[in-house]
């Protein structure tokens, strides 16, 4: 559960919206404002606070908040 609160710790932080208010079925880009520029900062800091590695592949699939979530989980 470590890597899933310091996720939403990170998606807090660079989508400026508050923790408590992010949910696993928020969507990336239309809940979160995730543009690309902020997608590419989410990934680097996901794998270097995690201590992790996200395929390009895995990354083009996560669109929702339980998607990066899901991933994390399966990958402990």
């Amino acid at each position: 559960m470590k890597h899933r609160e310091q996720a939403l710790d990170i998606l807090a932080e660079i989508s400026g919206t508050p923790r408590a208010e992010i949910s696993p079925e928020q969507d990336l880009v239309a809940d979160l404002g995730i543009d690309s520029p902020k997608a590419l900062k989410l990934l680097v800091e996901l794998e270097d606070r995690l201590e992790i590695e996200i395929s390009d592949e895995d990354a083009a699939r996560m669109t929702r908040v339980g998607d990066i979530l899901d991933h994390l989980a399966a990958t402990a």
